[in-house]
């Protein structure tokens, strides 16, 4: 058994322009989580995000979306972490991931941030990569030059009736996450497809 996790961070760019895209792909799940739980977002200027708390499974838990841009994502995270008293163990960190197929979605502990500027920016300012991941599939493009205006796109409506599934799917397994038990919520997600 694993820590607990008692804050759960979606990354993405702040503003209209950016949120459909891809890169905000982990602000999806997490806006879905505080719809679900009427939870209600408050602007938190010192922790340079959005902010609230709901219950699963009787279990408080926060949620934070930074305003910062992606690639100052780390900002919000280590304000957070050490407001509430949280160590990275305690954090789940949700985000887009290029490198699975659109619709995929996988849980990951540890590990590197793979050219993830949100992750590379979190893991600098904390100064460790010891935190949960979800890592919600949106695809890549054909070459590697076309990945940042990739990422910035609106995925097409096929795509996103996939990613949606797959945030469906990330979200059933976030009781176990929150329980610390990160090796049933893999098994679970891992085997779905």
């Amino acid at each position: 058994m694993s820590q607990t996790i008692q804050l759960i961070v979606g990354l993405g760019n702040p503003g209209k322009e950016y949120a459909k895209t891809r890169h905000n792909a982990g602000t999806w799940l997490v806006s879905a989580l505080a719809e679900q739980h009427r939870a209600t977002w408050q602007a938190t200027s010192k922790l340079h995000a959005l902010t609230t708390t709901v219950i699963i499974d009787n279990q408080d838990c926060r949620l934070l979306i930074p305003t910062t841009y992606m690639n100052l994502s780390g900002q919000a995270v280590q304000a957070a972490t050490h407001y509430y008293k949280i160590t990275p163990e305690q954090l789940l960190v949700v985000h887009d991931e290029i490198d699975l197929s659109v619709g995929v979605v996988r849980i990951k502990i540890g590990g590197g941030h793979g050219g993830h500027n949100g992750l590379r920016d979190i893991d600098a300012k904390l100064g460790t990569q010891k935190y949960t991941r979800i890592r919600i599939g949106v695809g890549r493009p054909a070459h590697a030059k076309q990945v940042v205006d990739y990422v910035l796109h609106e995925p097409s409506r096929h795509e996103m009736i996939d990613i949606e599934r797959a945030i469906g799917e990330a979200y059933n397994v976030l009781p176990m996450l929150l329980a610390g038990d990160s090796a049933r919520a893999m098994q679970q997600l891992h085997t779905e497809d």
